[in-house]
């Protein structure tokens, strides 16, 4: 028995490296959707006035003519693209369902780490734990201190990963699923208006 837990301890203690790497990488990438987020939030937040306006025209004229349109924004540009079409129903719904999937594999990444940061988070906690606890069993106080040193920050680091995802992959989607109903909503007024 004592040889099992002898392995265990080395598999466990030879993973902490490549978690706390992982635990780095993660965080970069969260801290770079960050970024494209807040990014993003600008973008949005210029085109969105200019978007209701047009909206509350397609509103109260359907047959509105499109093609003239400013594309400088993502929903002008999606709109373009469905003029593109001329309206027809099946390539819209199909051009529609293909931003939607998109939009999909753009959140799965935070997704991915709003999953996965806690559990690196939590295996950076628990696997210097073993040696801590060796540490004070032989009264070797520094390594012990060293070692919960590293189970508290790669705790914090974990849920620190998994709050900006959480938070960028929330409003992403709450967007995307405005984005969408906005296409849907101009298809469908322009369909009726046909």
């Amino acid at each position: 028995m004592s040889a099992v837990t002898q392995i265990l301890n080395w598999i466990s203690n030879s993973l902490l490296l490549p978690v706390i790497v992982l635990l780095l990488a993660a965080l970069a990438a969260a801290l770079i959707s960050l970024g494209g987020f807040c990014a993003n939030y600008i973008t949005l937040m210029q085109e969105r006035k200019k978007r209701n306006e047009l909206l509350k025209s397609i509103r109260h004229d359907p047959a509105l003519d499109l093609e003239k349109i400013n594309t400088d924004g993502i929903f002008s540009a999606h709109l373009h693209d469905l003029v593109k079409l001329n309206f027809d129903e099946l390539e819209c719904e199909k051009y529609i369902a293909e931003i939607e999937q998109n939009y999909e594999r753009e959140l799965e990444r935070t997704r991915f780490l709003t999953k996965t940061a806690p559990m690196l988070g939590l295996m950076g906690t628990l696997i210097p734990m073993g040696p801590a606890l060796a540490g004070l069993a032989s009264g070797d106080i520094a390594n012990m201190a060293y070692n919960m040193q590293i189970a508290f920050a790669t705790t914090v680091v974990g849920c620190v990963i998994a709050m900006i995802a959480l938070l960028v992959n929330s409003v992403k989607k709450h967007w995307f699923a405005e984005e969408v109903n906005n296409l849907r909503y101009v298809l469908d007024r322009k369909l009726a208006g046909k």
